[in-house]
């Protein structure tokens, strides 16, 4: 799992229960109804905002994106000069036997090899880095609108608890207690909000960048190479997506290369 997102789980669960157990019974936040009112209605509206395929996708993205490890934007610029090595040295039709995991990566060493001109090429990738975008966007969207609805739904169970708590006013003994399972589908509904459903939103939109940057990578380096081909020229482009402190020589990377 990636650490920060362990560690943000960790401690902003971890805190929130130790300040119940401090404050008193944790039992006094309890409250199956107000529970069910809450995730229940959260997801009851999602699923009538979206399609169901995009509510289990994004649930599987968030999946992903917690336990999968961010790819290394200095290892890929380190592939993109390989293959303008390798196209060099034997001709841009051997990027067809290139293997990958990445189907962008791929799909750009077989434009290549099919010797697709740049406009082709630079036509082809926008296309698929927007398609990927709005894919995400809707992954994204899935969250922020559960975000929106748990407050909501925690505000309705509380009128709810209200409306109940007044029909008991012939017994004092018992508006305390009636008032606080009243807010607690608040206190549920902002939990959610605020601990799960917006970090996970935030965190799928951070991947998302980090993702565009990459194939930016994959994209401006194939462009280098249809140009001129020259690994420095293709370097000294993509150099530029990688902070100063973090770029690794060009040498480094030749000696690792051959």
């Amino acid at each position: 799992m990636d650490l920060a997102s362990l560690i943000g789980i960790i401690s902003g669960i971890g805190l929130i229960v130790s300040a119940i157990f401090l404050g008193g019974d944790i039992h006094n936040f309890m409250n199956v109804q107000g529970f069910m009112i809450v995730l229940g209605g959260t997801m009851a509206a999602t699923l009538l905002t979206f399609q169901f395929r995009d509510v289990l996708n994004a649930f599987k993205s968030a999946y992903f994106v917690f336990s999968s490890p961010k790819q290394d934007s200095q290892e890929l610029i380190n592939t993109m000069i390989k293959l303008g090595t390798i196209s060099r040295r034997k001709g841009l039709l051997s990027l067809v036997d290139v293997k990958t995991n990445s189907p962008f990566l791929k799909r750009v060493c077989t434009l290549i090899a099919d010797a697709a001109d740049e406009d082709t090429l630079r036509a082809a990738m926008r296309t698929e880095i927007e398609s990927m975008q709005m894919r995400h966007f809707i992954v994204q969207d899935v969250f922020r609108k559960m975000a929106l609805y748990a407050p909501s739904f925690g505000m309705l169970g509380t009128l709810i608890g209200l409306i109940q708590m007044l029909s008991l006013l012939a017994d004092p003994e018992t508006l305390g207690p009636a008032m606080a399972v009243a807010l607690l589908t608040t206190f549920y509904g902002s939990l959610l909000a605020t601990v799960i459903f917006l970090p996970i939103a935030g965190k799928l939109r951070s991947r998302t960048m980090i993702e565009v940057m990459n194939f930016e990578i994959i994209f401006q380096g194939a462009v280098s190479i249809l140009q001129d081909n020259n690994p420095l020229s293709v370097y000294e482009k993509l150099s530029s997506f990688v902070p100063a402190k973090q770029r690794k020589p060009m040498q480094s990377l030749r000696e690792r290369n051959r």
